[in-house]
């Protein structure tokens, strides 16, 4: 029986992007999003512009969902099939890693708990499942910010909080650092969100590269960090390695 098609489920992962976002979307920001090269994404936009599956604003060149598309909606993963689909890999990298787990995913423009796993000791743990976390002050709101146009668009009308001093607060630091972790797959953070607590998380994707959710551990830096507050690689595989254990489970194609 022959496997999926890759280019069709690309194309309806930029459509799914088209019809979640708030607004039009460069072939740049929609390659960026989904993790393809440029000319890929151009080419499977050009196919879809003359299906009218998309329209092209001729001043700016950015594309939007054509009229035959707009009664999809919007298309997002339900949160309860992310928990579902990642919680046994959710389990084995809290007990890898000897740290505290969260997935978040987007959520009416804000970054959400949907799944957390204690940190596998005996210490006293809240559980943060529900919590709304800033996306530009931890390491599982730097992953959805870097791919959720609508997220971006949220964090970009308000302001950036300095919760700590090492809180990035400039817009272009920001802007730098998300292209960093497109380029790298993975986020950190060390002492942004809470004083002496750092963050490794990475993307989850759905079906066509969607970025759908993210997943990550959270503990002390000491523990995360080594003495040049660099995070450790070998616990950054190890997200990573969750993040993509999820991904094939959803349908990801990469």
């Amino acid at each position: 029986m022959p496997g999926p098609i890759q280019s069709i489920e690309r194309a309806a992962a930029i459509l799914r992007l088209l019809a979640r976002g708030s607004g039009r979307l460069s072939v740049g920001e929609i390659a960026g999003a989904l993790g393809l090269a440029k000319p890929t994404a151009h080419g499977i936009l050009r196919t879809l512009l003359g299906v009218g599956f998309v329209e092209q604003d001729p001043a700016t060149g950015k594309y939007q969902l054509g009229a035959a598309m707009l009664h999809l909606g919007a298309s997002q993963l339900d949160a309860n099939e992310l928990r579902s689909r990642a919680i046994n890999w959710a389990d084995a990298l809290a007990a890898r890693s000897g740290e505290a787990v969260r997935i978040a995913a987007p959520v009416d423009g804000q970054v959400v708990v949907v799944h957390h796993v204690f940190r596998p000791d005996n210490t006293e743990q809240a559980l943060a499942v529900g919590e709304v976390l800033p996306a530009h002050a931890t390491a599982l709101g730097k992953v959805l910010l870097a791919y959720d146009s609508d997220l971006a668009t949220a964090v970009r009308a308000g302001e950036l909080a300095a919760l700590t001093h090492r809180t990035i607060v400039d817009r272009v630091a920001l802007a730098r650092a998300l292209t960093g972790v497109r380029q790298a797959e993975w986020a950190g953070e060390t002492g942004e969100f809470r004083p002496n607590e750092a963050g490794i998380a990475a993307p989850i994707r759905s079906h066509g590269g969607l970025v759908v959710g993210a997943i990550g551990i959270s503990g002390p830096v000491d523990r995360l960090c080594d003495p040049q507050l660099r995070h450790r690689q070998a616990l950054v595989g190890q997200v990573r390695d969750a993040a993509r254990a999820v991904s094939r489970d959803l349908g990801a194609g990469h």
